[in-house]
């Protein structure tokens, strides 16, 4: 690696570009928003190491005793732990030598510069966004089945996270799936998770799904009906029951239940020997059930170039764990932009969240 053939371009704009791009993306500036940043905490491990820590909580009356009189012991709350080491995350783009060519032409072109800096650094919003893409796909991925899978295109292998979500808060339909809209009930089988929630003490203020489970639910025979008699419209037979909207719907909701929806509709691309691949993230037909919209953390540790900074190459810092870096290599002639981080999103108190498989009849 070498130094930066346009090194006091980068020596001036690299460093203040990269923080912009960090400001537009957590000011929601861009296109594309990312609920990891919004629901999860940023949480430094000097260990490199993650943990998910969810305890299983539960009051219990006090005893009534007499003057003088020991108190009886109590049992402990369980506690369990899944943990793990931090993968580590980054990308790669290059300016191939035709590039290079005409941006040394700009170079040498008076009145140019703003064309040359928007060549020269388009690959660097890019590779932070990666680092966030592939971040935000770990999340979701997480968050709708309790498991990530992310493979490792290097050796072939991949990174598995089980966050560890409880077989008990796990749900299929009660009859028939959602997509059969005449006689599945969609309403029967939220109550019958927001009932198990009652049990452990848990209050459910959010239920996210993707747009396949809320298209689905909306138009059941079931939810129409429940909204129509919320309107006040009497119901009887050959009544036509307009298909109530998302904003109905939360309205409807929120009043009979106490929590809102949120709907997730979310495609990553991903790119593997020069293919890319559309991907949704989030489990088809998953319905998450949340007591809090603060899930968990987005851990993440210190990488050992940030500490042992190769001289010929130019550094930025994103968002505290993202170390962007600029050089370039010979033969042939190319400029080079990588991103690297030590970062996973890690869900917490999983006794809390519940799941409920709309596309699957529980036995």
């Amino acid at each position: 690696m070498e130094q930066s053939l346009f090194v006091n371009w980068v020596n001036r704009f690299f460093k203040p570009l990269v923080a912009k791009v960090v400001e537009k993306v957590n000011g929601t500036k861009v296109p594309v928003t990312y609920l990891f940043k919004e629901m999860l905490t940023k949480e430094y491990s000097p260990t490199l190491k993650w943990s998910s820590l969810s305890a299983d909580y539960t009051n219990v009356a006090a005893d009534v005793v007499a003057m003088d009189s020991s108190l009886p012991l109590k049992k402990r709350d369980a506690i369990s732990k899944a943990d793990g080491d931090i993968p580590k995350l980054g990308m790669k783009l290059q300016l191939n030598e035709r590039t290079m060519t005409d941006l040394g032409i700009l170079a040498r072109t008076g009145g140019q510069e703003s064309q040359l800096v928007q060549k020269l650094f388009a690959d660097t919003p890019k590779c932070i966004n990666g680092v966030y893409e592939v971040l935000e796909l770990m999340f979701l991925q997480g968050l709708s089945s309790g498991v990530t899978l992310i493979e490792d295109d290097n050796v072939g292998a991949g990174i598995r996270i089980d966050y560890g979500y409880k077989s008990e808060n796990k749900f299929g339909t009660s009859g028939a799936v959602w997509s059969t809209s005449a006689t599945a009930t969609p309403l029967t089988d939220i109550e019958l998770v927001l009932e198990k929630a009652r049990q452990n003490g848990d209050v459910i203020t959010t239920v996210m799904m993707d747009t396949f489970a809320f298209n689905n639910f909306k138009k059941t025979t079931e939810v129409k009906e429940a909204y129509a008699g919320f309107l006040g419209i009497p119901i009887g037979s050959g009544s036509i029951l307009p298909t109530p909207t998302f904003s109905q719907i939360n309205e409807f909701v929120s009043s009979e239940y106490g929590f809102r929806i949120r709907t997730v509709n979310r495609t990553i691309k991903t790119e593997k020997n020069g293919t890319r691949t559309n991907i949704t993230p989030w489990a088809e037909g998953a319905v998450v059930f949340l007591t809090s919209e603060n899930v968990g953390t987005l851990t993440w540790g210190r990488l050992a170039e940030m500490d042992h900074p190769a001289k010929q190459v130019s550094y930025a810092v994103a968002d505290d764990y993202i170390l962007v870096s600029k050089y370039h290599k010979t033969d042939p002639l190319a400029e080079f932009t990588s991103s690297q981080a030590l970062a996973l999103p890690v869900i917490n108190n999983v006794d809390s969240i519940y799941l409920l498989d709309s596309k699957t009849v529980q036995a």
